[in-house]
């Protein structure tokens, strides 16, 4: 007799295995801070340790859990880790994996109002939330020609700001025609410190690298306006379009803040589209003390996105994007073929999100935000995004006192970039020696000509004392190389 197959979905089943994951989830988080923040495995250690043919029968989820342990685990790096200092946070809550549990479970596929009503509304009504909550302009709100979506990334974010840009330059019937067939080029422009998804983005929207152009920074890694505005009044006087421009609000390498309100004056004398990605610093105009430069220029700025997934206790990925004018964006990406046709949306009286973004397909990612500001309530994400700019303040004070180490760049927010005095061969070495021992791990950058060591505050699980004790040990490892040299 041929034995029936495993439903997909068994109530009672799920029931059961979904206790035993979120049992699972709970201990490795409760397990986390003795464990080496870094995987500690060689390249091709996980793949030697799976079966090299997919199973034929149903395996118990207890196989799989001990399996998770034995393999996967001991290959991870522990972004979550209270000693996770590098790159970027990636933090996350239990109110937003809740969500995402939810949003699985739910399974609804939110491309158009009328796949989901409420996947959309949610995500519009959320987002209006957080602009209150940051202080931006009512330019971005739902209630007139802007509003806000939630993109992956806030590289997806750059590339459909980018493509509107490109939209209104062009006035091309949603550019079909290419731009091989419009005469000036299109220029678009960060500064040298600005995320490389700027030149992905232009390369992706067809301007390529030869009209990307990397602006100069001045000595706190800002981007110099004056300098903007000598290449876009280049550009324009050589037949060129100037046609975007991407002001960084928390540069990747230092946290530097460019002068938004200045490049706004320059970017308008051009009528150019005005983008500012604040990925990572944008969370902390949650705190009202901490908004006025995170948010300066914005009343003039296009589009301005930041990743709740970065320092929000959102769990990746989540990028908030707001517009100024929904118009080029849902002209440059808008498709209405015959099988995504509807009522709802031929009455132009709802939001069809598809059209907002590069894929058809999109996820209920609205509801770990909304689970996040309401099971934690923003003034508790405020205090911890206090306490980790007091903690970098702490940190950067400490480095300054000490004769052997000095700060590379001004610390911001929760951002501190420093070295030894001795040398950047010296800072190399210090930070391979602090990685390799597992109990922190920090990134490094190029800050100015100088190699940077990175401390970034910003893990859900971090306290005060886990920046003590990683100063401690760069200290006690500092020492150690001044003996032995």
């Amino acid at each position: 007799m041929r034995r029936m197959p495993t439903p997909a979905f068994d109530p009672e089943r799920f029931r059961r295995e979904a206790r035993a994951v979120v049992d699972w989830i709970a201990d490795y988080w409760r397990t986390l801070e003795p464990r080496p923040v870094r995987s500690q495995v060689a390249p091709g250690d996980v793949r030697a340790q799976l079966p090299p043919h997919a199973p034929n029968e149903p395996e118990p989820l207890s196989a799989v859990l001990a399996d998770l342990d034995r393999v996967i685990v001991p290959g991870l790096t522990h972004w979550q880790h209270p000693a996770f200092f590098a790159y970027f946070p990636a933090s996350t809550s239990g109110p937003s994996i809740l969500g995402e549990l939810l949003a699985a479970g739910l399974g609804v596929q939110g491309m158009l109002w009328s796949t989901s009503p409420a996947c959309t509304e949610l995500e519009t009504h959320v987002l209006d939330w957080l602009r209150e909550l940051l202080g931006l302009p009512e330019r971005f709100a739902s209630s007139g020609v802007g509003g806000g979506v939630i993109h992956d990334s806030a590289s997806s974010g750059l590339l459909c700001a980018l493509v509107a840009a490109r939209e209104r330059a062009t006035h091309l019937q949603s550019n079909r025609h290419g731009l091989a067939q419009t005469e000036r080029p299109l220029v678009a422009y960060a500064s040298a410190a600005a995320h490389s998804s700027f030149d992905k983005g232009a390369r992706i929207a067809g301007l390529g690298d030869a009209w990307a152009r990397r602006i100069a920074v001045d000595a706190r890694g800002r981007m110099d306006p004056g300098a903007l505005a000598a290449a876009m009044d280049a550009d324009l006087a050589a037949g060129r379009v100037p046609c975007f421009v991407c002001a960084t609000v928390g540069t990747t390498a230092s946290g530097a803040i460019d002068p938004v309100p200045e490049i706004a004056a320059v970017v308008a004398r051009h009528g150019a589209w005005l983008h500012v990605d604040a990925a990572w610093a944008g969370a902390a105009a949650l705190c009202p003390e901490l908004r006025p430069p995170l948010v300066a220029g914005a009343e003039a700025a296009d589009s301005w996105g930041f990743n709740p997934h970065k320092w929000l206790l959102v769990n990746f990925d989540c990028h908030a994007l707001w517009v100024a004018d929904r118009t080029w964006l849902v002209q440059a990406l808008a498709t209405r073929p015959d099988y995504l046709r509807n009522a709802a949306t031929d009455s132009g009286g709802v939001v069809d999100y598809a059209e907002w973004q590069v894929p058809l397909g999109r996820r209920f990612r609205a509801l770990k935000l909304w689970l996040t500001l309401r099971m934690l309530g923003a003034e508790a994400i405020r205090g911890r995004i206090r306490a980790h700019v007091a903690w970098a303040g702490e940190f950067a004070s400490w480095v300054a006192a000490d004769p052997r180490f000095e700060l590379l760049a001004q610390p911001s927010l929760s951002l501190v970039c420093f070295g030894l005095r001795a040398g950047d061969a010296a800072s190399r070495r210090l930070l391979d020696r602090l990685n390799a021992g597992g109990t922190a791990f920090l990134s490094q950058a190029t800050v100015g000509d100088r190699f940077a060591l990175r401390l970034a505050v910003g893990a859900a699980l971090t306290e005060r004392r886990h920046v003590e004790a990683v100063w401690a040990e760069f200290s006690r490892l500092a020492a150690e190389a001044a003996q032995s040299a």
